[in-house]
């Protein structure tokens, strides 16, 4: 029997890198998994390649829009009953970062991804966790939301900040309800979202870099520990990166 069997989770950005990982090892766990993102495609495509059948169902949803994300809450407790984990792993960035080329649209269309998201999903679903006194949260964040490094770019800095804040604060809020909050702060992956570099990434940077599967098993480790354990914070980054 799998680390998950019986359990469902719902996992944002499901149709490439963290999602997609993060999906196909729960899966192997034996849980029931919903994903969500903006491209049905992908979605489709995801749900090909991992064959899970009856447990993996998808569902095409903005996560900066509140309604799609209740939406998309009651879709996952319609096909499996309830849920257990919520992944909030939704997030997008752009080429041009620097506060002198951002504008206000592109302010608030990097915040409502990249937090507003994870506030509506949480949002939606904290309910029915409150009511069954048990529930676990996971927010990966991003080292962006620990140290303000240029390379991520003003808005993309502030949005993961809120959500670290976010998920701290429900985690104290709740200590006493059962729900447990993480937030994981990723450093560098070789995900689709290095396309948006400002310069490109060369080979060699990859191979060195996280894979979407090493995080996903950080994912898991949270996912999977007892009631009694809550892990607020958990940073993971690849060796050669500085943390400062």
């Amino acid at each position: 029997m799998g680390k998950l069997a019986n359990r469902v989770a719902v996992i944002t950005g499901g149709g490439s890198g963290v999602g997609k990982a993060t999906a196909a090892l729960f899966l192997k766990e034996a849980a029931r998994v919903v994903i969500a993102g903006r491209d049905g495609a992908k979605l489709e495509a995801v749900a090909h390649e991992l064959k899970a059948g009856e447990n993996l169902r998808l569902l095409p949803t903005d996560v900066g829009d509140a309604g799609q994300c209740a939406a998309l809450i009651q879709f996952a407790t319609k096909a499996f009953g309830h849920i257990d984990i919520l992944v909030n792993n939704a997030g997008t960035n752009i080429k041009e970062r620097t506060l002198r080329e951002l504008t206000p649209e592109v302010w608030e269309m990097m915040i409502r991804a990249n937090l507003h998201g994870a506030f509506f999903c949480t949002h939606a679903v904290l309910p029915q966790m409150l009511q069954r006194k048990d529930g676990v949260i996971i927010n990966i964040v991003s080292v962006a939301g620990k140290r303000a490094n240029p390379l991520g770019g003003a808005a993309y800095v502030a949005a993961k900040f809120g959500m670290g804040g976010l998920g701290l604060v429900l985690s104290n809020e709740e200590k006493d309800s059962g729900i447990r909050v993480s937030n994981i702060y990723p450093g560098e992956i070789d995900t689709p979202i290095l396309a948006a570099r400002p310069k490109p990434v060369s080979e060699e940077h990859r191979a060195q870099i996280l894979k979407p599967e090493d995080v996903a098993e950080a994912i898991l480790f949270v996912a999977t520990l007892p009631p009694r354990v809550s892990i607020p914070e958990l940073i993971i980054k690849p060796t050669t990166q500085l943390y400062w």
